[in-house]
């Protein structure tokens, strides 16, 4: 564990509290404090679902089994199809697209790499917009295309409409022998596509009962396709590991799920009821994404555990910095005082470009002469950080030292954890989502 250290996600919080932004909007280490001191039953919870047999994603970090499987899997189809197309909705392809975005090439289809690695093109279809379904049934080779299709329940409408559109062309293409370009991803016993799976002999991955869609991220359901796309899933669950050892500890302040999920409770008391999730980082964008549904279909509740209606739950927003700070910035700095601000850091990116100095005699670019465009990105954080933080909007910071498989892991089990806390400090189910299932009936 020390060498990875100097690979851990840290929390900046200082911008939240009172001393850099005020009383007025910024807590005090007191409020944090009397918290902590009420949590010890929570923690004891905690660490016994750890050690449930249960699988649950408390323990997703330790299913290396099933990791396995999806690396056998993947190794016998490696090199037999071109394309990848992955049919699924809300937690079925939010993680999933996450990890594909986070850690491949951002041109990962177009990327000689992809081809020098006999990697299949990747396609997530995660709506049922009809003109996207054509248009990559247009650029796909049906012969040569591996079709997942995700979903726990087995019945998501969404889902099984666009795979029987997908269904009919591979059966009229290959006949009989369509079964063999589909895999899917779903209930370990029941539901439409278990049945079909064990009626036609298509390989189908559980996702374990105890684990909820949009927690199911380090299950198959994500593990899969970062794995067909080539990202190292071990690493993955290593870092996710890692980073729940870290939330073992029963300390808020050094526990960075649980000192995340107070500060944004504590900001929700103050009437701060909007969470800007802000990665500067497109690779980081669809992590926000991910996040979005993990906190606003885990914390927004009409009842809390007595019954009671209390009507709950923080918005979260997404924003992408450099970008947003010429459309939202603005607002963020000088409008309502309703929200508080997460950003994400990476502090080395891959590459390192310079910014090319052959235009420094004019006056108006020579301020850039001898920079690189990383040094940009970080001084433009900085900047939004520091305009924030002197109008006494409430901001703080996730540190990436690099983006990798290891600090990804690290990120999704410390924002499941965060939400499991905070569920606790609402008084609510964070597992459930009654108001979406009742969508879904209507």
């Amino acid at each position: 564990m020390k060498g990875k250290n100097a690979f851990r996600l840290r929390l900046d919080y200082s911008n939240m509290m009172a001393e850099n932004i005020g009383s007025k909007h910024g807590i005090d280490r007191k409020q944090i404090q009397k918290i902590a001191d009420l949590i010890d039953p929570i923690h004891q919870e905690f660490l016994h679902h750890r050690q449930s047999n249960e699988v649950s994603f408390w323990n997703l970090p330790s299913q290396k089994k099933m990791a396995e499987e999806v690396l056998n899997y993947v190794r016998k189809v490696r090199g037999k199809f071109d394309h990848y197309v992955h049919i699924g909705i809300g937690g079925s392809a939010l993680g999933a697209i996450a990890l594909h975005t986070a850690l491949q090439h951002p041109l990962y289809n177009l990327s000689p790499q992809r081809r020098q690695q006999r990697l299949p093109q990747v396609f997530f279809l995660d709506n049922i917009d009809p003109d996207t379904i054509k248009a990559v049934l247009n650029v796909i080779d049906i012969d040569k295309t591996l079709f997942n299709v995700v979903t726990k329940s087995g019945s998501t409408a969404e889902t099984l409409a666009t795979f029987l559109v997908f269904l009919q062309y591979l059966k009229d293409r290959l006949g009989s022998n369509y079964h063999n370009h589909l895999v899917f991803v779903t209930d370990p016993a029941k539901g439409f596509l278990r049945q079909l799976a064990s009626a036609e002999g298509i390989t189908a991955f559980a996702i374990p009962p105890g684990v909820g869609g949009r927690f199911s991220v380090l299950t198959p359901v994500g593990l899969l396709p970062a794995a067909i796309a080539g990202i190292d899933i071990l690493e993955l669950l290593h870092g996710a590991s890692f980073m729940d050892e870290l939330c073992q500890q029963e300390s808020i302040w050094k526990n960075p799920a649980y000192l995340f999920a107070v500060l944004n409770y504590l900001n929700y008391q103050r009437d701060k009821k909007i969470v800007v999730m802000m990665p500067y980082s497109d690779r980081l964008y669809r992590l926000a994404d991910w996040f979005r549904q993990l906190w606003a279909e885990s914390l927004g509740k009409k009842l809390d555990l007595q019954g009671r209606q209390v009507f709950v739950g923080p918005t979260p927003v997404k924003a992408l910095g450099t970008t947003d700070q010429h459309s939202q910035v603005q607002l963020y700095v000088e409008g309502p005082f309703d929200k508080i601000f997460v950003f994400l850091e990476v502090e080395q990116f891959e590459t390192v470009l310079p910014i090319n100095s052959g235009q420094a005699s004019e006056k108006a670019t020579r301020y850039l002469e001898g920079h690189t465009i990383n040094e940009l990105i970080a001084v433009e954080k900085r900047a939004t950080e520091l305009a924030l933080t002197r109008n006494q909007r409430p901001n703080c910071t996730i540190k990436f030292p690099l983006v990798s498989a290891f600090t990804i892991g690290q990120i999704f089990q410390m924002l499941e954890i965060a939400t499991a806390f905070a569920g606790k400090l609402f008084e609510i189910n964070p597992f459930d989502q009654p108001g979406v299932e009742e969508g879904k009936i209507v």
